[in-house]
């Protein structure tokens, strides 16, 4: 019978400072290795596209109060919005931290 399916548990290394998430260490490159760098890439993308989503909004929305305070934008409605938006980018990303969070501390708990 054979067990290809249980892939052995690797140690994380660092990772490193927040909103660098590019340098990932402790991955193997052995037999599972392929799948767990692409699993580690997959969610260092999500990860890393959520946050860069974050600081675009923020941004945009100082653009748009140094605009607004300028007198170059005509319509009050550019900044609430994009504010909005930039206020959901951020409760996407925190939503993101406390799911992972929340997983990783599962993970933890389970007794072997």
């Amino acid at each position: 019978m054979e067990t290809e399916f249980i892939t052995p548990i690797t140690a994380w290394g660092n990772i490193g400072k927040i909103g660098d998430i590019g340098n990932i260490e402790g991955t193997d490159s052995g037999k599972y290795g392929a799948q767990s760098n692409g699993q580690i890439a997959l969610f260092r993308d999500v990860f890393q596209n959520t946050i860069d989503q974050v600081k675009a909004a923020e941004a945009d929305v100082e653009n748009k109060k140094y605009l607004l305070a300028t007198g170059q934008i005509d319509d009050a409605h550019t900044l609430p919005i994009a504010e909005a938006k930039a206020g959901l980018t951020l409760d996407v990303l925190l939503t993101l931290r406390n799911k992972t969070l929340e997983a990783y501390n599962d993970l933890i708990k389970i007794n072997i």
